[in-house]
């Protein structure tokens, strides 16, 4: 932990966690919870629950879970201090300096330092631009039309001809050879050291916090390859961030233009289209539609119109699906990318372009069309079976209905006729057999849900002791902590039990004890969320808790005879179980 524990308790319990989470996610009030769809995957149904009196979010759907400092982390990937720093801020808790371990102040000191040098080299970069050893790349961005304004907005830079000067650069700042090999700016190898970037033009690249996480090169000249980006480090990721979003995340506009370069993005912006990103030289990947999906639904592919941008397309409209953002496509033809369409014809062509914007599934049928001569019959049937499978790719009957219309229109095919292919293609692919088998769980399945059940048991125990403190009188000399087996449900029920004996049980606080360990953080979460039926009539809720209590304690003593040390011990267990079999609680 980086502060005080009391610290990080005074800001958690100063925020509204539902004011925090209503600023990313639209909630609707159900209940003495708040649901919306979940920001963090896929779903049509809301899932994701904001819990006012437990002071957490928990989604049903995905399993994420936690408090305002740890959505945050999540939703804006902040550190733990930075999360917790605009929290206090909000809250008006000034923070002490931090408390920290020494390998923890480390870890911070270090990615702290790697921000700064990247920061340092930035402020270099330009700064070589616009003096005489960087005329080359000046004139190069000023023969694509960028103004100085657009070169100062996206700190565009010069790597000079020279192989190592920023290496001497940072060396004389102080910062040394082993933390510069961390920048991944400088090869530092036993025959000598040279710069990553030289004679090239540089994009710095930012997060969604405007900070410099890493650079894009492109080279001056026929060197090769014509652009180079910064190594994987501990800042840079090229799978989890997009250029430009930390400008394009606060766009009026309802949707995103996703490109394939920089000099697209930068563009783009220049033009007015400041919703404009593009992925770092590396395919399209979910990661990359989940971060877009936190700032919009709706997202236009903007990429070359050559057999390259069209496999790009074709690859990342599925992945936009599965992050739930709707794509369509932008046809740029006959120019190759944006930036030459807007220099040959204009922002409001380019404008019109967007608004005409191919629907993502009718551009894929389009490009199936291409495979096929639709003069030749035989050609034009297999184009017909072709178009017909891709409509089965909608499970949902009326969606299918839907688009089975418009290919059916757009490509001038008889609907009844197109209807009955698709469904007799169903048929034939349908594996009736094999669904069933499905629905029938299997030996696996059936030994995995017995073994789950004492802990199902366990969570739907510790969810209703949290949400209703006075059960804890129900179970006053009938449950303990020690009953709760699982050792991780164990340590929680003790912190459980320990709160309400203070007079104040705090789930949100809890949670903070397992802030370092993912897995445990995500499984912590869950337990004070368990599914409770909330249309049972009073006696249905007896009868419920009743049997829950019944099931944690079976298995405790079930547990603990077969652990039994003496024959003393488990007569002791006997009578306990034979005990256990005429309990019944009420809770009226």
């Amino acid at each position: 932990m980086f502060y005080p524990e009391e610290i990080v308790e005074e800001v958690r319990t100063k925020t509204d966690i539902v004011d925090i989470v209503s600023g990313y996610v639209k909630l609707q009030k159900k209940g003495s919870s708040y649901f919306g769809l979940c920001p963090f995957h896929n779903e049509k149904s809301p899932s994701f629950s904001v819990s006012p009196g437990k002071q957490m979010y928990y989604c049903f759907g995905c399993g994420a879970g936690g408090n305002a400092i740890t959505f945050l982390m999540e939703y804006e990937n902040y550190t733990f201090p930075e999360a917790l720093k605009v929290l206090a801020d909000k809250a008006g808790v000034e923070l002490p300096k931090e408390e920290v371990s020494k390998e923890a102040r480390a870890q911070a000191d270090l990615r702290a330092s790697l921000l700064e040098i990247n920061k340092l080299a930035a402020n270099y970069f330009y700064y070589q631009l616009k003096h005489p050893q960087g005329r080359q790349g000046y004139q190069y961005l000023q023969n694509r039309k960028l103004s100085d304004d657009t070169i100062r907005r996206f700190g565009l830079g010069f790597a000079n001809k020279t192989g190592d000067d920023l290496y001497r650069y940072l060396r004389e700042k102080g910062y040394k050879d082993g933390i510069l090999k961390e920048t991944g700016l400088v090869t530092i190898e036993e025959r000598g050291t040279h710069d990553k970037f030289w004679n090239r033009v540089m994009f710095p690249i930012m997060d969604v916090n405007n900070r410099v996480i890493g650079f894009g090169g492109r080279v001056m000249g026929d060197g090769t390859p014509k652009y180079l980006n910064s190594p994987e480090t501990r800042l840079f990721d090229k799978s989890r961030n997009l250029y430009g979003l930390n400008y394009a995340k606060s766009t009026r506009e309802k949707h995103m233009l996703v490109c394939e370069g920089y000099m697209d993005v930068i563009a783009m912006h220049q033009a007015g289209f400041t919703n404009a990103v593009a992925s770092l030289g590396t395919a399209f990947t979910l990661q990359h539609a989940s971060l877009l999906k936190r700032y919009t639904d709706q997202v236009i592919l903007t990429y070359d119109s050559d057999k390259a941008g069209v496999k790009a397309a074709l690859r990342a409209i599925p992945i936009l699906k599965e992050a739930g953002v709707s794509a369509r496509v932008l046809n740029m033809q006959p120019y190759k990318d944006p930036d030459e369409f807007i220099k040959n014809l204009g922002a409001e062509a380019f404008r019109q372009r967007i608004e005409n914007a191919r629907n993502s599934f009718l551009f894929e049928i389009d490009v199936l069309k291409q495979d096929f001569d639709l003069q030749d019959p035989e050609q034009k049937t297999q184009f017909y079976n072709g178009a017909a499978r891709k409509l089965l790719e909608f499970t949902e009957a009326l969606e299918r209905d839907n688009y089975i219309q418009a290919v059916s229109r757009e490509y001038f095919i008889n609907y009844e006729d197109l209807k009955r292919l698709v469904n007799s293609l169903g048929s034939r692919l349908g594996t009736g057999g094999q669904a069933a088998r499905q629905q029938t769980p299997s030996y696996r399945d059936r030994k995995k849900e017995k073994e789950d059940g004492p802990r199902k048991s366990q969570r739907l125990l510790l969810t209703w002791l949290i949400e209703e403190p006075g059960l804890f009188d129900k179970i006053e000399g009938i449950i303990t902590p020690d009953d709760f087996k699982e050792e991780l449900y164990h340590q929680v029920a003790v912190m459980v039990f320990e709160g309400h004996a203070k007079g104040q049980v705090n789930p949100a606080g809890i949670l903070n004890h397992f802030i370092n360990d993912e897995e445990q953080y995500k499984t912590v979460a869950s337990l004070f969320h368990a599914r409770l039926k909330e249309s049972l009539t009073n006696e249905e809720r007896s009868k419920a808790f009743s049997e829950t209590v019944y099931k944690v304690k079976k298995n405790s003593l079930d547990e603990a005879s077969r652990a039994a040390a003496d024959i003393g011990q488990l007569q002791e267990i006997i009578k306990a179980q034979s005990a256990l079999k005429s309990l019944h609680i009420s809770i009226d």
